[in-house]
């Protein structure tokens, strides 16, 4: 791969992605960048998206069922010939205190944020690995998994468990595979209101952070854009950062 005339700083011309949960939010900002920088783009969904980014290919899948996640790497390569790039980004919860979540709801969420992951991992890995060049699964994290999450413990739990099973395929994978992790601080999307609140509510989580704005969906594509680019290219087991600072300590609050 080298640099790229195309708007990207780099280059994915030959080279083949699918990314979960890929039709709107991060998921949909990260297909865009991957396809930008010339990659053939895959992304799946439980339901078929009103639109797509142009030259982005769509397949239906339930990547929480083993079986529909083993199938979708097959569409892939089927489509494309090969898979050079898996980035299980699907994922989330509703807001639920832990004391009254049902067990129903607890599974749910650990299925769809780690079980998940590691259906569609453990199918890329079988393609990547008998293939030249071998490939990379890039796992999207959350800074959930590194502090209290009031309201989605089983979700920070799940997350949490996430960043462990990058370490421990990186390990086992390796070399022709390999694993990584983008763990997202606070991310500005359509679906801000149910966990934040209003637009004051948002600035005011925003003045929390030391860059002092959340995140978009495309400063998450950009660090997985990174870790496909050659300057990446002896990174496995990473969990890379994207939180804009984290958040300001409480102390220096109450201490003013």
């Amino acid at each position: 791969m080298s640099p790229s005339s195309n708007g990207s700083d780099v280059d994915l011309s030959g080279r083949v992605a699918l990314v979960t949960g890929g039709t709107r939010g991060i998921g949909r900002a990260i297909a865009a960048r991957l396809r930008a920088a010339s990659a053939e783009v895959l992304v799946c969904g439980r339901s078929a998206p009103p639109d797509l980014p142009d030259g982005i290919a769509f397949h239906q899948a339930d990547v929480r069922e083993p079986q529909q996640a083993a199938d979708l790497v097959t569409a892939t390569v089927q489509r494309f010939g090969r898979l050079d790039l898996a980035v299980n980004n699907a994922g989330g919860s509703p807001v639920a205190p832990a004391a009254t979540a049902s067990p129903n709801l607890a599974t749910a969420v650990v299925r769809l944020n780690l079980l998940a992951p590691f259906f569609v991992a453990q199918a890329a890995n079988a393609v990547m690995r008998e293939q030249d060049g071998g490939g990379h699964i890039i796992n999207i994290g959350s800074v959930s998994a590194l502090r209290p999450a009031p309201g989605t413990a089983m979700y920070a739990a799940a997350k949490a468990g996430l960043e462990v099973l990058t370490q421990a395929l990186a390990a086992e994978w390796a070399p022709a595979v390999r694993v990584n992790c983008v763990t997202a601080g606070l991310v500005r999307t359509d679906e801000n209101a149910e966990h934040y609140g209003d637009e004051q509510a948002l600035e005011a989580v925003a003045a929390t952070i030391p860059l002092g704005r959340m995140a978009t969906p495309d400063d998450i594509a950009g660090a997985c854009l990174l870790l496909c680019s050659p300057l990446a290219a002896y990174i496995t087991g990473a969990n890379l950062l994207v939180d804009g600072g984290g958040q300001h300590p409480t102390w220096v609050s109450a201490a003013r």
